[in-house]
């Protein structure tokens, strides 16, 4: 399957909006919150959200309804960076993005300190230079290590090689390599 470029992910949240029978807020990360929030010119293989207000169970066949009408990935909406959102800081609402509003759904996507933060735990070879376009969009650098160093003390696995990840990231941003 192609990837998912800006418009065929607000085609799809479109015509999720049309066919939803209940008020639904995703909360997005993940390379659609980098598109559609912060103005990254890629493309995703998915869009990552949690829904508020709609069980799993209920989202997924619409959303693979979604996917056969636009010939997209049937998985195409999916709660996948949930993994990472134990890493989110408490206040992380406060940074939410709006990026889509329909009649029934709301897309609101994760902050530039936020994605840093889930970026740097899944310290993927690929996210060095996701990594990097964040920390150029001036990107609050000192509240994520801040972040990463107190989830450190409160022994969140994988949050040593987090901040390993972020310090590696700087290290390259500022040789400018």
């Amino acid at each position: 399957m192609a990837n998912l470029l800006k418009e065929k992910m607000l085609e799809a949240f479109r015509l999720l909006d049309q066919i939803l029978k209940q008020e639904v807020t995703l909360i997005m990360g993940g390379g659609g919150s980098m598109i559609l929030a912060h103005g990254f010119h890629l493309g995703t293989a998915d869009i990552d959200a949690i829904p508020k207000g709609i069980e799993l169970n209920e989202l997924d066949p619409l959303v693979k309804q979604i996917a056969k009408k636009l010939e997209i990935a049937p998985d195409w909406l999916n709660p996948y960076f949930s993994t990472f959102s134990h890493t989110l800081p408490l206040d992380y609402g406060d940074r939410l993005i709006e990026v889509f509003s329909g009649k029934k759904l709301k897309v609101l996507a994760l902050g530039k300190e936020e994605m840093l933060i889930m970026k740097c735990f899944a310290h993927r070879q690929k996210d060095i230079p996701h990594a990097k376009l964040l920390i150029k969009k001036s990107t609050d650098i000192k509240m994520v290590e801040s972040h990463i160093e107190g989830l450190m003390k409160k022994r969140i696995p994988g949050a040593q090689d987090a901040l390993d990840f972020l310090d590696d990231v700087m290290e390259s941003v500022n040789e400018g390599t």
